[in-house]
Parts: C-alpha cells; sequence; structure tokens
C-alpha cells in the first residue's frame, strides 16, 4: 500500500478543504474590504524581486509560528487576523493551497488562497513592486515568475 503522496497530490487534497480566489477578486476585495490582508508566502529573493503591494511578507518555511503568539516569528498582525479577510499569495497558487489548509486548521475564519498566484495576478497585469516600491516592468516580471524547469529537475526514466 502505497502512503507517500507527490507534491500536486498534496495540492489536490488541500484544494477540497479551502477557498480559492482569482486576483481580479482580489483587487475587487482590497477596495470593497478595507480589513483584507494580503500575505506573500514566498521566499525573501521571490518578494522582493515582485510582490503586491502593501503585501506581508511571511515566509512559508515560518507561516504556522508568525499566527501564534510566543515565538520570535510571531507577526502581531497576522495573529489578529483570524476573523479577517486573509488572502494567501505565491507564485503560482500551490504553496498558498497548502498554506490555507493550515491556517484554516489554526483557526482562520475567512482564508483564501489566490488562484494562480503572482503569475496570474502579473498576467491580469496588475501592478507588482520590489522592495524599493518600483513598480516592475510586466514583462520583465513574466520572465522572472516563470523559471524553466532544468534537466536535473525532471525524474529520470529508467
Amino acid at each position: 500500500m502505497k502512503t507517500e503522496k507527490t507534491f500536486a497530490a498534496l495540492v489536490a487534497d488541500a484544494l477540497l478543504h479551502i477557498q480559492e480566489v482569482m486576483p481580479w477578486d482580489v483587487e475587487e476585495m482590497q477596495v470593497s474590504n478595507p480589513d483584507l490582508l494580503i500575505v506573500d508566502i514566498r521566499e525573501a529573493d521571490e518578494y522582493a524581486a515582485a510582490h503586491i503591494k502593501n503585501a506581508l511578507h511571511v515566509p512559508r518555511g515560518i507561516l504556522e509560528a508568525s499566527c501564534d503568539w510566543g515565538y520570535s516569528d510571531t507577526i502581531p498582525e497576522l495573529v489578529q487576523a483570524r476573523d479577517k479577510p486573509v488572502v494567501l499569495v505565491c507564485r503560482s497558487g500551490n504553496r498558498t493551497a497548502l498554506a490555507a489548509l493550515t491556517l484554516r486548521l489554526m483557526g482562520y475564519q475567512q482564508v483564501y488562497s489566490m488562484k494562480t498566484g503572482v503569475r496570474g495576478w502579473n498576467d491580469y497585469e496588475l501592478p507588482l513592486f520590489n522592495n524599493a516600491g518600483e513598480q516592475v516592468d510586466i514583462d520583465w516580471a513574466e520572465a522572472e515568475l516563470n523559471p524553466p524547469v532544468r534537466p536535473d529537475q525532471l525524474e529520470s526514466k529508467p
């Protein structure tokens, strides 16, 4: 009996238990709900290169500790958002599916995973910014957000 799961299978399972929103939905949510918290869970270099304006950066690796009191990674704004709408953002929407499930288990009531991630945000031609606060070029972001899979990252066929 095979009990291990692939990344894709883990994401598929998580999608059964979470809510997803599209980038244009998030844009509307920003306008209609001033309490909306956008949390970018990508790594620091990804966030620095291009992120949604005013998104809170909380790398996936410290997300759980950031959501609870008493840790060096605690982020009060995030801990206090359990009853507020929280949209999680990553590059494509896969990491946020898993993270949204985790936040649901931690008691977050209105947590969403942004389907298509920052790539979809860019495809919809919504603005992205670098750490200097400058809007990044849409074509540059397209290339940056779609890195190729290297040959060594592909499964070897016997």
